[in-house]
């Protein structure tokens, strides 16, 4: 098949920038990609979010064109691109590693890949200001990279794939190599750049703080597959399934073993009606609510559901407190204030409110 192949209707009448249809990957007999279908709006900012060999980094290198898919297709701007060569897909990519030359100056590494493409001189010139004035790297222009701290090479390293003047940009795992304050200042970098050029852009992380800052939707993925995909608020507030629930947050959410009768779920010493989308017979069910969402204090005098736990550790965390318990004979993590005044020990009173709990069928694991 040529590139000229038509994008299939459903991904035409959206008019994403990047469109997946079928796609599969396998080595032998490991399927690492299981039939992937997505679609990436134009300017849009996809995470693509899991554990490591689940399939992110190597669905982002598919559509670089560094992969070849045994199956499927892969449409940027509309086009057919997925037998083309990376050269050709209107693409940058930044990598985890920087892979900077160390012989040239910062001016050379951002100018290098145009000049090789026969760029006029001025165009270059033009290319690498507009860069370098974007990302705050003028004074480094003419340094070498052993002169530079890790967040200046990452910063060349986008630049030089800002100087392409590409529409989608791929990001893989780029803050990795980074400490602590390097990461966080360069993420704030990364989304100022995003809504100042408004392309299209596909980061792909382990990190969920980088996901639920960064992106205007997170792909979640396991296995090779999509677990869920949608807007941060929708996958911490609303988790598709269980592996969801579990993934994203810190401490994870609590998860409590029970029974889903009557519009209520049942469990050891915990009965709190909540309603779920599917009706149908009583069925085992798992309850999960957030540590953040534990209602403790006032507040938990006033909640659905009342009852107490014994603190077991408390972990002091500047501006939060993590407490542990144990509810329902399982371990449970209650956040509070930093200010909070907890001892191991202690008789907790708490209060669970059913709108920000989560009900998971215990055998499908989805949500009910």
């Amino acid at each position: 098949m040529t590139e000229t192949a038509a994008i299939p209707p459903l991904a035409a009448a959206s008019s994403p920038s990047v469109s997946i249809r079928g796609l599969r990957l396998a080595f032998g007999a490991v399927t690492v990609l299981q039939d992937l279908d997505l679609d990436i709006a134009e300017g849009e900012f996809l995470v693509l979010l899991g554990s490591s060999g689940c399939g992110k980094s190597t669905l982002l290198n598919c559509i670089a064109g560094l992969l070849e898919p045994t199956d499927g297709q892969i449409f940027i701007k509309g086009r057919n691109v997925t037998w083309l060569e990376p050269s050709e897909r209107g693409i940058g990519m930044v990598f985890q590693s920087y892979a900077l030359y160390p012989q040239m100056t910062v001016r050379g590494n951002l100018s290098f890949g145009l000049r090789n493409a026969r760029v006029p001189r001025e165009e270059i010139d033009r290319r690498v200001a507009r860069a370098a004035e974007i990302l705050q790297i003028g004074p480094l222009l003419d340094r070498k990279p052993g002169q530079l701290s890790g967040g200046q090479r990452q910063r060349v390293a986008i630049g030089r794939a800002l100087v392409r003047d590409v529409d989608v940009f791929l990001f893989d795992e780029p803050l990795s190599n980074l400490d602590a304050k390097l990461r966080t200042d360069l993420r704030v970098e990364l989304k100022r750049l995003h809504q100042s050029l408004g392309n299209t852009m596909i980061y792909v992380t382990h990190d969920q703080v980088e996901a639920m800052t960064l992106a205007d939707r997170i792909a979640i993925m396991k296995g090779g597959r999509i677990m869920q995909l949608g807007t941060p608020d929708e996958i911490y507030n609303r988790p598709a399934n269980r592996y969801v629930a579990d993934f994203i947050g810190s401490p994870s959410m609590n998860f409590l073993e029970g029974q889903w009768e009557g519009g209520a779920f049942r469990g050891k010493d915990i009965l709190l009606p909540i309603p779920a989308r599917t009706g149908g017979t009583a069925r085992p069910a798992i309850l999960g609510i957030r540590p953040e969402h534990v209602m403790t204090g006032p507040l938990a005098e006033t909640a659905p559901l009342r009852t107490e736990v014994i603190v077991d550790i408390v972990e002091p965390m500047g501006a939060d407190t993590l407490v542990w318990g144990e509810l329902g004979g399982k371990p449970f993590r209650i956040r509070m204030d930093g200010q909070a005044r907890v001892r191991p020990g202690d008789r907790l009173p708490i209060g669970l409110d059913p709108a920000r709990a989560s009900l998971f069928d215990a055998r499908t694991e989805e949500r009910l």
